[in-house]
């Protein structure tokens, strides 16, 4: 790289890093002063966070957005990688089809769904519990990680498990040793999809959970920390600065497979 395209790139990139980044140190200023010291950098207090940890039902949120996310994880990679190598290997020619109406199940706004969802969670004895969640979530994570999955199973040379095949394997043992490994990328894409989507949602959380002690991190900081028409400034850029911290550093640590498993079957 040139020295010109090297200031270019710095010229673009640094002012959109730091338009992306300041939200982040805004919340990071914001959460440790009092509402006289915001303009006063000399000055900072933990006051707010220990409130939000000790006078609010924040950690419980925060254990219930985990619970959540991973029951959701899992569920979603125990029906989507079946699902989706079954459609790249084994529908024929109609499994790309296939795989395209299943991922406009995903495009269905939730606002049109709610409604019918709640009157099912209501019949099955599931308001107010973590279990709506768990059940409802995999609905729109399926179908998006089963096409994702399905485009990037089509990159796998078949010749691999053809081998596998010849030597004796099963289809599923050749699925587990040859197929699993190389996906790796793609799996990792569906876990931070589906995690990131539970942390993030909010329609569902709010309209299954009425207690707070059930709340996720969604539902519960907009819920319990503005009353009407009092804003907690603090304690909200507190509680939605720590939770983002962890994701940030997920995504930054899987950034290159994140991207891989993201465009691995465009090109097919």
């Amino acid at each position: 790289m040139t020295r010109r395209e090297r200031l270019t790139t710095y010229a673009v990139v640094v002012p959109f890093a730091i338009f992306l980044a300041f939200p982040f140190y805004f919340a990071l200023v914001t959460m440790f002063k009092t509402n006289l010291d915001l303009g006063d950098v000399q000055h900072s207090t933990t006051e707010h966070v220990r409130f939000l940890f000790e006078d609010t039902n924040y950690p419980r949120w925060l254990w219930n957005t985990l619970l959540v996310g991973a029951a959701v994880v899992g569920i979603t990679l125990l029906l989507a990688m079946p699902a989706g190598y079954a459609l790249a290997r084994l529908a024929g020619g109609w499994g790309q089809s296939a795989g395209v109406a299943i991922f406009l199940v995903y495009l269905v706004p939730p606002t049109l769904l709610f409604l019918p969802l709640s009157r099912l969670i209501t019949q099955l004895g599931l308001k107010d519990s973590l279990w709506a969640l768990i059940l409802i979530y995999p609905s729109f994570t399926v179908p998006f990680a089963t096409w994702l999955l399905m485009g990037f199973f089509k990159t796998i040379p078949q010749e691999l498990e053809d081998a596998a095949l010849i030597d004796g394997a099963s289809r599923l043992r050749a699925f587990a040793l040859i197929v699993l490994p190389i996906s790796v990328p793609g799996i990792l894409t569906v876990v931070i999809f589906a995690f990131s989507l539970c942390v993030n949602e909010f329609i569902y959380a709010f309209t299954f959970i009425s207690s707070s002690e059930q709340r996720t991190v969604s539902s519960g900081v907009p819920n319990d920390l503005i009353r009407g028409d009092v804003f907690f400034w603090q304690s909200l850029m507190a509680a939605v600065l720590i939770p983002t911290i962890p994701l940030a550093l997920l995504y930054n640590a899987f950034l290159d497979r994140f991207i891989k498993g993201f465009t691995g079957g465009a090109f097919r």
